[in-house]
């Protein structure tokens, strides 16, 4: 007759990857390639239907920031970051100045 056995305490290692057996994946390494969703916030606004129904091109929507405030970097809906928006050769992007923890 097989005994049941209770709860086991396990503990892992860090994800840095410092530390890890030879020949193997560190744990870090099995995350690398999941995909994420990346988002730069630059503001919100709360608009009716109708509102939403009747834009056009050129409308202009004001946002519940001021111009030149940083943007929000949010990964699957968590805000990680924070930054400002550049331009480089024609392209848009973030870059990075506060990490929020």
């Amino acid at each position: 007759m097989n005994e049941q056995q209770g709860p086991r305490s396990v503990q892992f290692g860090a994800l840095d990857g410092s530390a890890q057996p030879s020949g193997a994946a560190s744990s870090i390494d099995l995350l690398r390639d999941v995909p994420v969703e990346v988002k730069a916030e630059l503001g919100k606004a709360d608009r009716l239907v109708r509102d939403v129904l009747r834009l056009t091109v050129g409308t202009v929507i004001d946002l519940d920031k001021e111009a030149g405030a940083p943007v929000d970097l949010i990964v699957n809906n968590h805000m990680i970051a924070r930054g400002e928006v550049v331009e480089i050769d024609g392209r848009y992007g973030v870059r990075v100045t506060e990490i929020i923890r």
